[in-house]
């Protein structure tokens, strides 16, 4: 069975930093790009960011912004997103996804329609 499970989510006060992680299991990570996305009450969901499934290409929704991070460690079947100088507006419910295929995240960001398999999210929540 297929499984993603975020954590890392929490109460952060602005201008601090997060880094969420994304474990899997039940499929062949190597083998998958990554997507983060999130999702604030009231919105639709929004994209965040990508990796390829070699770690060779990463792709954002916003590449001028800075502030988000994306990695993954193959070894482990982890993923990470690094967030820093956190804002109010950053508070969402945070998700990761895979998709299948080595071509993604090299000239193209998935929409969330693509991936296959989703996490259930982790809070976080941006607030003095």
């Amino acid at each position: 069975q297929q499984q993603l499970v975020e954590s890392g989510g929490g109460l952060v006060q602005p201008g601090g930093s997060l880094r969420l992680s994304c474990v899997t299991s039940g499929f062949t990570f190597e083998q998958y790009a990554i997507g983060w996305f999130r999702q604030a009450p009231g919105k639709e969901r929004e994209g965040i960011a990508c990796i390829s499934s070699d770690s060779s290409a990463a792709m954002y929704a916003e590449p001028g912004e800075g502030r988000f991070t994306i990695s993954r460690l193959n070894l482990k079947n982890v993923a990470y997103l690094q967030i820093s100088s956190l804002k109010p507006e950053d508070t969402a419910v945070y998700y990761c996804a895979a998709t299948y295929g080595t071509h993604w995240c090299h000239t193209f960001r998935p929409p969330a329609s693509v991936y296959d398999h989703w996490g259930q999210g982790t809070q976080v929540t941006v607030s003095s």
